[in-house]
């Protein structure tokens, strides 16, 4: 996978500095040379440009990119500026980085559907996200066991807990389910947010487009999701 972090404050860095031990290619895009200069041995490329010239991002490689990822914070109104400008240039995929609920709020009115917050995750989560197909977030316990939430595989749905036999065939505990509700934000903006279906049992059905939190080892946890 190929990604450019624009932003290379501490999460930006420590984020970009996660993917590509995660053997991924990372172009790290700053306008403070010293935060380049820092970074520009630990990841594949470090650039130092002004990221709300439409000029000098046009030399950025945005169209064989596969995420580009804003993670500037230290100015809202810079961020926005960039993120409207990504948004413009039809990358693949986008993810903002927001520092305040009204910060949010602005990014999914102009579109954005991804947007990180953080100050509540850290830059190991959201590299296990971005490279992990189907999942949604995570949390390690320790080296081996992990908690995991991700979305139903489409061979799950309609099939229950028991029938799948999920702790049988694949060693791994589901925990709960969430179910995505629409609602709209403090500006009519429609959104989704989660609904926990409670402790899991053999007869819990999956739907299309739920959400299944996992226990298991990542070893475990990583041959259910391949297969």
């Amino acid at each position: 996978m190929k990604y450019i972090i624009i932003g290379l404050g501490n999460f930006g860095s420590s984020l970009a500095e996660k993917l590509t031990q995660l053997g991924n290619e990372v172009i790290g895009v700053d306008n403070n040379m010293e935060k380049v200069d820092a970074i520009k041995e630990k990841i594949t490329h470090a650039i130092c440009l002004n990221s709300i010239d439409t000029k000098a991002v046009m030399s950025l490689p945005l169209k064989n990119t596969d995420v580009v990822i804003v993670c500037i914070g230290e100015d809202e109104g810079a961020n926005i500026l960039v993120s409207a400008l990504m948004k413009k240039m039809n990358v693949k995929r986008l993810i903002s980085r927001s520092v305040s609920p009204l910060h949010e709020t602005v990014l999914e009115a102009m579109g954005i559907e991804e947007i990180l917050n953080p100050e509540e995750e850290t830059a190991e989560r959201w590299a296990k996200k971005l490279t992990t197909k189907g999942v949604i977030d995570s949390f390690e316990l320790t080296k081996k066991y992990s908690i995991v939430e991700v979305v139903v595989p489409e061979k799950f749905v309609g099939k229950t807990v028991e029938q799948i036999g999920i702790r049988r065939n694949y060693n791994v505990i589901i925990l709960t389910t969430i179910k995505l509700i629409k609602e709209k934000n403090l500006i009519g903006i429609p959104r989704s947010t989660r609904k926990i279906q409670g402790i899991a049992t053999g007869e819990t059905t999956f739907s299309k487009e739920d959400i299944m939190v996992l226990y298991g080892t990542n070893e475990d946890i990583q041959r259910l999701l391949k297969e």
